[in-house]
């Protein structure tokens, strides 16, 4: 079964609405071709940064999950590196379901216990 991946990238935020589109449209055949399937992609819209990238100091994040292997990786990361849209991104993989933070085991002692 293919691995979860997610990848967070920010476009400039000078682009256009179609812009966007199009470069969105780029992400989604390139996973595809990578033999990959995506799950969600979402537009969080136009943030500050945390700090100035490229001149710029706001940048449009998109989020992005998506099954598949390594070759489907490399080839985005490709396309983000190519693409003068891209000024960030970061993917990596995830877990399988991971239980809530109250539902995981406590690493601290028991009260009472030495």
């Amino acid at each position: 079964m293919a691995q979860l991946y997610e990848s967070i990238f920010i476009l400039r935020p000078s682009l256009t609405d179609e812009d966007i589109q199009k470069t969105l449209e780029k992400v989604r055949s390139t996973v595809e071709k990578g033999e990959g399937t995506i799950e969600r992609l979402e537009n969080w819209g136009k943030k500050k940064l945390a700090y100035e990238v490229k001149r710029e100091k706001k940048g449009v994040y998109i989020q992005l999950h998506f099954h598949g292997n390594g070759t489907a990786v490399s080839e985005l990361e490709r396309l983000f590196r190519l693409e003068d849209a891209v000024m960030k991104f970061l993917t990596v993989k995830l877990e399988a379901q991971q239980p809530p933070a109250e539902m995981a085991p406590s690493l601290e002692p028991e009260h009472g216990r030495v």
